[in-house]
């Protein structure tokens, strides 16, 4: 069984805007999917994928409310999980929380550039008490984003300083890390007490530094994802069968790992 731990949808209304100015923004980058969560489910089923994260991200205090309501109208679809998000200038983030973990969602995705704030800035820990505290998953997007390549505002570095605000409750830093920073995420990341996905990996990271990265790190704390629509869970899948891995460590990525921390 596969599960996609890290993908993007958007309600039908803003799919097809919402996907072109993502695409341009990262270079014209060819999206693998429509932007619905029909079209998402689709994909990842041609891929032999069971079911799939959905990530949403508040990108302004304003649309937290109607990102979340998006969210919440997921959760009676049974091919996704969705996590919500909440925006660090909101007054109304703590409250979100509650209502999002009210609702049966279990996680929350933050994106440190889209929201415009790095992540051990001292404003932020409120809110990651808060989600410690109610036992929601907090997926932070890591190391470089194509689209906002400056500052970085997630590093390895910067996600050590506040692992332990979280008092062991879930996190997990995206795309094996941190994103075109591996040989840091293999020096200081690597081994501690945090999750990996393995996001946008295809064609992108070496094959020896996602060996040595998950070697190290074991696999029990590896997530498999995609980050479709920017990448294809059939592409995805395909890097991590081609890593240097037993049946049981590729068994914990693609599913297991990621059906034990979802309680599925």
């Amino acid at each position: 069984m596969v599960l996609d731990f890290h993908t993007h949808a958007f309600p039908e209304k803003i799919a097809k805007s919402a996907i072109s100015t993502l695409a341009s923004r990262c270079g014209n980058c060819y999206p693998q999917h429509e932007g619905t969560v029909d079209s998402l489910v689709q994909k990842i089923k041609q891929s032999s994928c069971d079911k799939a994260v959905v990530l949403n991200i508040a990108t302004n205090p304003k649309q937290q409310k109607n990102v979340n309501d998006f969210a919440i109208s997921l959760l009676s679809n049974p091919d996704v999980i969705p996590f919500g998000s909440v925006h660090p200038e909101s007054d109304d983030a703590i409250n979100e929380l509650y209502r999002l973990k009210k609702a049966g969602i279990k996680g929350i995705k933050l994106h440190p550039n889209y929201q415009n704030f790095f992540v051990d800035d001292e404003k932020l820990f409120p809110i990651y008490e808060k989600a410690a505290n109610l036992g929601l998953i907090t997926v932070f997007h890591s190391g470089v984003d194509l689209g906002i390549p400056d500052p970085i505002c997630c590093t390895p570095d910067r996600l050590l300083n506040v692992l332990p605000i979280f008092q062991g409750t879930p996190v997990v830093a995206a795309h094996m890390g941190g994103y075109m920073l591996w040989q840091d995420v293999f020096k200081k990341l690597a081994g501690t007490d945090i999750y990996l996905d393995t996001s946008y990996s295809f064609g992108r990271i070496p094959p020896p530094w996602a060996n040595q990265i998950i070697k190290k790190h074991g696999a029990d704390k590896i997530l498999f994802g995609s980050d479709m629509p920017w990448s294809s869970t059939g592409n995805e899948i395909r890097f991590i069968e081609s890593l240097d891995l037993t049946e049981q460590e590729k068994e914990k990525i693609f599913y297991e790992n990621a059906a034990k921390l979802l309680g599925i």
